[in-house]
């Protein structure tokens, strides 16, 4: 009699879950709404962090302008959970690279946020023509040395494009006295700080500059991918190691003369013309000019790595 008494609440109780269920996977009703709010989807106000820094430069927290600064930029990122999820299986691939590089050529290890801020971690291209995972102008890159033609566009490797950038932010860094002036210079130029900073007789701090809403946002928005893919369980991101981009095992090949057909040249190495390009987007045509003999290195993935064109 027992069993059979434990067998029927049993029952009754899979089935009341069962219904409490669909009421919140159901289409909402006058009766139902206010439960599926609650279970469908929960949006906190987040605590901003006591401190915050930037290459070692405190955020004064403590300014009511700069707390709903921070505020909004650490909501509208944590909570367009997509793209900010995209960006953490990227950086376990990228960072690794990125951070050495940020060290070798002098900068501090925040500024992969600012590569972050322009990219999202991407060999990608913006609306005003910027480049690259640092996003910079042809004329730009040109200035600082890239090579950028019709066969090649340096913006698009990631070690020299990190070179330029390092070299530019340093030389802000010495105009400035600041890094945070030096990001923020990133975006509005260097002579449009200066122009603010002359117009506003403020010579001190970023955060004590009126800017338009790109550059005014700009900092905090680096500031709060940092916050967040540095504690990214506090902001509600869970992921597995197996879940995150790897990076991916190659090698390089040093060549001095021009590549007449870049399909065939790949199979050389048991990759096919995509794999080729994909890990070498610097290489913009189907061939490559190289008259002047000049030593391009090109990134080929380790045997085994890709099964497609072998």
């Amino acid at each position: 009699m027992k069993k059979y008494y434990k067998a029927i609440m049993l029952v009754l109780v899979v089935c009341c879950a069962g219904l409490m269920i669909n009421a919140v996977q159901d289409a909402p009703t006058d009766e139902n709404l206010e439960v599926k709010i609650v279970n469908d989807y929960n949006i906190y106000a987040l605590p901003l962090p006591d401190k915050m820094s930037f290459a070692g430069e405190e955020v004064p927290l403590s300014d009511p302008d700069i707390r709903e600064r921070m505020d909004r930029e650490l909501l509208v990122n944590t909570y367009w959970q997509s793209n900010g999820l995209l960006i953490m299986k990227r950086a376990k691939r990228y960072f690794p690279v990125i951070e050495p590089l940020l060290k070798k050529y002098g900068l501090p290890d925040d500024f992969k946020y600012l590569a972050v801020a322009e990219s999202a971690l991407q060999n990608n291209r913006s609306p005003a023509g910027a480049a690259g995972f640092w996003h910079f102008l042809k004329s730009t890159g040109r200035e600082y040395g890239l090579e950028i033609n019709d066969y090649v566009d340096e913006r698009y490797n990631l070690e020299l494009s990190t070179k330029v950038a390092a070299e530019y932010l340093k030389k802000s860094k010495e105009r400035f006295g600041s890094w945070t002036l030096a990001a923020a210079a990133y975006n509005a130029g260097n002579a449009g700080i200066s122009k603010q900073q002359k117009r506003q007789d403020a010579f001190g701090s970023y955060y004590d500059l009126l800017l338009n809403d790109e550059t005014s946002r700009y900092l905090f928005r680096i500031l709060a991918f940092k916050e967040i893919m540095s504690n990214p369980k506090k902001y509600g991101f869970n992921f597995r190691e197996q879940d995150l981009y790897q990076p991916i095992p190659t090698y390089e090949v040093v060549i001095d003369t021009a590549i007449t057909d870049m399909p065939a040249f790949a199979k050389k190495f048991n990759i096919n013309y995509k794999i080729l390009k994909l890990h070498n987007p610097w290489l913009r045509d189907t061939y490559l000019k190289n008259a002047s003999r000049k030593k391009y290195t090109i990134t080929i993935p380790k045997e085994g790595v890709y099964s497609m064109g072998q």
